[in-house]
């Protein structure tokens, strides 16, 4: 059984996939209290609906949407996700799984784009990252960074010298948190510093600034 926040279908905001028509499964339950987390109505397990495998993936078929994200919370709490995730690709879908690094990925399916969110000093969570995720990296995977500051703009480059070397996902994303950071200031930090990472803003908030769900 997974503990189910929501499904909803919508746009894909961040990632390479950004822009594209997707649904997404968000799961009840983190571990982690980041200090700009947007989807607090989700960081409880107990308020999430009780549902099986099998009725998640019926649902997700109705919609005939070939790319799913598996999101939270943090999905990888949750002991049926890596099955979810093996149910989906075997009926064909591209299936996304964001999580926040605390959680070893081994037992998802490597085939899925996991998208991993380092979690920066700004975020308060910066030692929950679990390192020997980094030895399961694949070319199709992607490493996020979201910045509350310039401080952690600079933390992010120690990180990314002092752990990837030899270790290259095939996206690393750099996206600032709007209120306490200007794009536009990450933009010109990125270029004064050669950085080879990608700048992304969160597609849904400027689309829906509004939503505080399902979108």
């Amino acid at each position: 059984m997974l503990k189910l926040s929501e499904i909803f279908y919508s746009l894909q905001g961040e990632s390479t996939f950004a822009g594209l028509p997707c649904l997404f499964v968000r799961l009840a339950g983190c571990n982690l209290e980041c200090s700009y987390c947007d989807t607090g109505y989700a960081r409880s397990e107990a308020d999430g609906e009780a549902v099986a495998v099998a009725e998640v993936v019926a649902r997700l078929l109705e919609y005939q949407i070939p790319l799913v994200e598996i999101t939270g919370g943090e999905p990888l709490l949750q002991e049926a996700a890596p099955r979810l995730v093996r149910e989906l690709l075997v009926r064909d879908f591209t299936v996304l799984i964001e999580t926040n690094g605390s959680q070893n990925i081994d037992l998802i399916d490597s085939r899925a784009h996991i998208i991993i969110d380092v979690k920066t000093p700004g975020s308060g969570m910066s030692a929950s990252f679990n390192l020997n995720n980094l030895k399961q990296l694949q070319p199709h995977h992607q490493l996020k960074f979201v910045l509350v500051d310039e401080n952690d703009f600079f933390w992010s480059l120690d990180f990314i010298k002092q752990h990837l070397t030899g270790i290259k996902p095939k996206e690393i994303i750099f996206s600032p948190v709007t209120a306490t950071f200007a794009p536009s200031r990450l933009a010109e930090l990125m270029l004064e510093n050669r950085v080879r990472v990608r700048l992304q803003l969160q597609l849904h908030t400027l689309l829906w600034p509004e939503a505080d769900r399902g979108r």
